[in-house]
């Protein structure tokens, strides 16, 4: 798997331009983005609506590689399928290497992550996560940023929870790449070339990569609020 996003449509055959479609409605989970000489620039707009209205405020633009109506069981508050998708495994390895390179968003309340989470459609309990990496806006500087990275359980009782901060001694809103890779030895997080997190675990079933520019507070600031997808290569 590989793409570049040289546009001038994103490449359907791969990529679902929804955020977990399933649990809310598609003009709530449809993404806004464009094409830049840069690759696809992930936005959130003024008029954008929130993912669910419980979750308010909470906005993204997000791409997937694929969808199952039941992915991503991750809040214990009451989701429900709302809109029933069929299941479409564009790209779903349970091992393998991927490969993203992305400039974050330095706009105000937003977070830019990488996802590889459980598809689920083999078993509810298939639902772990790779979390590659979340940045916020407010944790990166001139020289330095702070990212989350990690394993999430959610309801996978084979897996543990293991998420950490790690500091990178650049800023992330210009282009750099992150790499995971994971199989039956556990999972290696790379940032830059370098190995930021060496876990001992890792899910062995098919994972979806999930690609998302959240704005996570009320409206404010100017719009639109962006991040750019360069380039994801996947093996698996």
């Amino acid at each position: 798997m590989r793409d570049d996003f040289r546009g001038p449509a994103l490449n359907a055959g791969l990529w679902v331009d929804h955020y977990l479609p399933h649990w809310t409605t598609p003009e709530r989970s449809r993404a806004r983005y464009d094409f830049g000489a840069g690759g696809l620039r992930l936005r959130i707009d003024a008029d954008q609506l929130d993912w669910r209205p419980e979750d308010a405020p909470l906005r993204v633009s997000n791409i997937q590689t694929g969808n199952h109506a039941g992915t991503h069981r991750h809040r214990p508050d009451g989701l429900e399928i709302r809109n029933p998708v069929a299941t479409e495994l564009f790209w779903a390895p349970s091992s393998g290497r991927v490969d993203v390179t992305v400039s974050a968003s330095v706009d105000e309340n937003c977070m830019l992550a990488v996802w590889l989470v459980g598809t689920e459609h083999l078993s509810p309990r298939d639902s772990g996560e790779i979390c590659v990496f979340e940045i916020d806006a407010a944790a990166i500087g001139p020289e330095t940023t702070v990212a989350r990275t990690g394993i999430k359980a959610h309801h996978d009782d084979r897996l543990t929870t293991d998420m950490a901060e790690v500091t990178l001694p650049f800023s992330a809103a210009a282009p750099h790449t992150w790499t995971a890779e994971w199989g039956p030895s556990g999972t290696v997080i790379s940032c830059a070339g370098e190995v930021v997190r060496s876990l001992a675990q890792s899910p062995d079933y098919p994972l979806f990569l999930l690609i998302d520019l959240f704005e996570v507070a009320a409206p404010s600031g100017a719009y639109p609020k962006t991040a750019t997808v360069h380039e994801v290569n996947g093996i698996g």
